[in-house]
């Protein structure tokens, strides 16, 4: 892949053929990929259907044409649309965390299926609601890991506004559906005092890397304007450190990311010794949608 000169730190790149999702499908955005027998599989958010789309590819840029995987259920009463979605595969299948919306709230709902393609809902109702005041109106973009020593799902979620929440919180939960908010959510808040993320912070990816965990996140300068930064701790929950060199991906002026670098999602290739991310862009002088963009890191070290 050729080298970049936009604007990236801490060893990113951005892939010179970006965006590699989007165009005539229309806005693409907040995507979960999994490796499968060498074909990435990518779960996205498919704003004109509504619905969530998955897609194939064997490099990471060129995608196969997709397919509507989970459509809306309107008659629910709170999943007018469907999106921002997490993906986790187990020895007993496919489970789905994903955001629904109507009526200017947003909720968490989940599913599970055989092969990530047909998908049943677990239950009716949202398995994570808005009831704490800091998450306001919506809970939304989760990121789910499966603790196998612990017996136990992971879930880093938003919440707070409709239109970009403002925090990231934690809960646990053994069969997916019921959940134990932490009770000292939001475990991670936006910085007052930086440049770049004072407004807001939101759509974390949490990957555990040796010792520690590390989030890839949205930082928010103006509800507007967006960056990814790197922040890490020892338990994925308390004491996060942000990387010294943040933001990581920053919006290059005039291009199709120009206004905002949106929802993170790190793959780490051993046979290549490289990270794959996938985020959202946006540049409403360029294109009237969001669309998928790539970048690179050599090397597993994420914090050198």
């Amino acid at each position: 892949m050729p080298r970049s000169t936009m604007k990236t730190n801490a060893g990113w790149r951005k892939y010179r053929g970006n965006p590699v999702l989007g165009g005539d499908l229309g806005t693409c955005f907040d995507v979960c990929v999994l490796k499968e027998a060498g074909v990435y599989r990518m779960w996205f958010s498919w704003r004109p259907r509504q619905s969530i789309g998955l897609t194939q590819s064997r490099d990471g840029i060129r995608w196969t044409e997709p397919v509507v995987v989970l459509e809306p259920a309107p008659s629910s009463g709170w999943e007018a649309q469907v999106n921002r979605v997490i993906v986790v595969k187990r020895r007993d299948g496919y489970h789905m965390w994903y955001t629904g919306q109507a009526g200017g709230q947003s909720r968490i709902g989940y599913a599970t299926g055989p092969n990530g393609v047909r998908w049943r809902r677990a239950q009716r109702e949202p398995v994570l609601a808005p009831e704490q005041d800091w998450e306001r109106v919506a809970v939304m973009c989760p990121h789910v890991l499966w603790d196998e020593d612990g017996k136990r799902f992971r879930m880093w979620y938003s919440g707070g506004e409709q239109y970009e929440p403002d925090a990231i919180g934690y809960a646990t939960s053994s069969d997916g559906i019921a959940w134990r908010k932490h009770p000292g959510n939001p475990i991670f808040t936006a910085d007052p005092g930086s440049a770049w993320e004072p407004c807001k912070v939101t759509a974390c990816q949490v990957l555990p890397c040796g010792e520690r965990y590390v989030m890839c996140y949205i930082g928010f300068q103006t509800p507007h304007t967006a960056r990814i930064g790197l922040a890490r701790s020892r338990d994925g929950i308390t004491g996060w450190e942000r990387h010294p060199a943040n933001p990581i991906l920053a919006p290059d002026p005039g291009a199709w990311d120009g206004d905002a670098c949106y929802k993170p999602f790190a793959l780490y290739e051993e046979q290549t010794d490289r990270w794959l991310l996938w985020y959202n862009g946006r540049n409403k002088q360029v294109a009237a949608k969001e669309q998928i963009g790539l970048a690179i890191h050599d090397g597993r070290e994420l914090w050198a």
